[in-house]
């Protein structure tokens, strides 16, 4: 059988994510990685969790906890995701709520949604590498989403419809976002609205860093902004995508989407179509431990990983040659380096791994036109500090020496 010869076209676009790749590293303990953007298990409300599964498989509850649910998701969970949107400034209820399998899954659903072969998605300049992933099964074209730069709506439609599509949505992590751990300030995110509004387009706010804040001043999402300008979640042009990933567990897949009712709708007959729901124990556990210590465990999440941060810029003041250059988060989980000009992310890492054993992910798969080599995302959520210590001093140290070899 030749294989090639029945599969899509859009099969061509689909790529090994590097991340998944290099998260394999973590089996190797001599390796010190800074690569998976992943919560530290340490921090897992372990025994919460063991006492939602044994609640819910308990007598006659096992019934419900086992068996098909509905699409749209457990509503009990629905209710408090509601609840939980309200009270970051997104007013709405549960039938603003779908359950997805992890964000990615919203993701995907959202390409599938609106995006045709030769449309265009605008987005940021890093972008999500799983971001990149889930859009290019549907062939768009990739435009930069800039909300602080002076390029107009008009050019942004010219160049969209010349390649023979229209811009179909913006896609931004608003809030420390994967992989810069940058946030946008009210005025880009007003901006970016602005932008939307000319283009006639959907906005797509990925939340999932949104609850791991560590200093600084909150700033609205993107959706309370909107609503606030149109009055009501059903008028808005943004659809926010969050998750449990980051906060309480990803093994359990829990994720949603929080839009109009007209967004969702569409989107259930997508999930009905893939997977039919989402599932229904582990939607009763998630609402369960959330209900119970989601605010006290990610105050000791922020605490955590703001140390780690903390110490992580601590040693890269410390160990970096000048021409390194880095930005300093007010939450998540990265620090994005700038490495000097003509050095190669990816050839840098080949070289860490042979020779200091540390990794990390090269910047150019964050890239939608595969530039900006010469950059680096490092994660400090693992890391505790003599890791943190021993891997930048050694990262520090080839850095150097590259330097070194191309000044020679």
């Amino acid at each position: 059988m030749q294989w090639a010869d029945v599969l899509a076209t859009r099969s061509s676009r689909m790529k090994a994510s590097e991340i998944r790749e290099l998260l394999k590293l973590l089996d190797q303990p001599d390796i010190i990685s800074f690569a998976g953007g992943i919560p530290d298990p340490a921090l897992f409300p372990a025994e919460a969790f063991r006492d939602g599964f044994a609640a819910a498989l308990e007598g006659g509850a096992a019934a419900g906890a086992l068996q098909y649910s509905v699409s749209e998701g457990y509503r009990p969970l629905r209710d408090w995701l509601a609840a939980h949107m309200t009270a970051i400034g997104v007013p709405c209820g549960a039938e603003n709520i779908l359950i997805t399998s992890g964000s990615q899954q919203a993701l995907d659903y959202l390409g599938k949604l609106m995006l045709s072969p030769g449309d265009t998605a605008l987005v940021t300049w890093p972008t999500y590498l799983g971001a990149l992933g889930a859009y290019n099964a549907y062939e768009p074209r990739y435009d930069r989403l800039d909300p602080k730069g002076n390029r107009p709506a008009e050019e942004i439609a010219a160049a969209a419809k010349n390649a023979g599509g229209r811009v179909k949505f913006a896609y931004l992590s608003a809030d420390f976002a994967n992989p810069t751990g940058e946030t946008l300030d009210l005025t880009g995110r007003e901006a970016l609205l602005d932008l939307a509004g000319d283009l006639e387009c959907a906005v797509i706010e990925d939340g999932a860093y949104q609850a791991l804040r560590f200093d600084g001043r909150p700033v609205p999402p993107i959706l309370a902004l909107d609503i606030a300008r149109t009055g009501s979640i059903e008028a808005a042009r943004t659809i926010y995508c969050g998750s449990f990933s980051k906060t309480l567990a990803p093994g359990l897949r829990v994720g949603w989407v929080c839009a109009a009712k007209e967004v969702i709708g569409r989107l259930v007959l997508m999930k009905q179509a893939a997977d039919l729901h989402s599932s229904t124990v582990n939607q009763i556990v998630t609402h369960r431990v959330a209900e119970a210590l989601f605010d006290s465990h990610t105050a000791k999440l922020r605490e955590t990983y703001g140390a780690r941060r903390d110490h992580m810029l601590a040693a890269l003041a410390r160990e970096m040659p000048e021409g390194v250059r880095w930005q300093r988060p007010e939450g998540g989980m990265f620090v994005w380096l700038t490495l000097p000009p003509g050095m190669d992310g990816a050839d840098l890492l080949a070289r860490s791994l042979e020779s200091e054993r540390v990794a990390f992910v090269p910047g150019r798969a964050f890239f939608a036109d595969g530039s900006n080599a010469n950059t680096a995302r490092l994660s400090f959520s693992c890391a505790g500090d003599r890791m943190i210590d021993e891997g930048i001093g050694r990262l520090g140290r080839l850095i150097r020496r590259e330097m070194g070899k191309a000044a020679a």
